[in-house]
Order: C-alpha cells, then structure tokens, then sequence
C-alpha cells in the first residue's frame, strides 16, 4: 500500500524530511506521496515515519495503491537497485 496525504495537511513540513524513498513533494497545495516510490517504510522501518510524525493524523492509506508487505519489499529493492532511495539494512527481509 501507498500512502496519501489528505487535504487536511497543514503544510507543516515534518513529513518531507522523515521520507526514506523520498517520495513525499510539496504539491500544487499540500505535500503529496508518490505511490511509486512509497514502501510505508518497509525496508526501512517497522512504521511509516510520515504518520509517526504528523500533528494532524492526514495521511491513511492510498486505496488505489493497495499493496502486501511482500510487494512493497519488491518496490524497496526496485527502488534500492535504482539507486532513488539512500541505501539502508531492511528491517524485515
């Protein structure tokens, strides 16, 4: 699964920097997450760091990005040999 950020978002900018894949942007209005490079922090993390650090609880999970842990490590790995993301030591393999 992917993470969104919803138009709740406040702009506070905490979420952009926590981004292991780098998948969060400033958008037209409020952050976004780019489904293609979100893992939710697997391969990173036991949690995604986004949510851990939000003040307003904004950012649920993509329904149109619905993804299994496995698939999600495959992305990591995808991204890691594309060399997009800063290399780290998967937390669950």
């Amino acid at each position: 699964m992917a993470l969104l950020i919803t138009d709740e978002c406040i702009n506070c900018d905490v979420c952009e920097p926590e981004c292991p894949n780098e998948a969060i942007y400033m958008g037209e209005k409020i952050y976004e997450i780019d489904p293609h490079k979100c893992t939710e922090c697997v391969g990173h993390f036991d949690e995604p760091q986004c949510v851990q650090v939000c003040p307003v609880a904004c950012i649920p999970v993509n329904p149109e990005f619905v993804e299994d842990r496995e698939t999600l490590l495959q992305k990591y790995r995808r991204l890691q040999a594309q060399g997009t993301a800063p290399a780290q030591t998967p937390s669950a393999a």
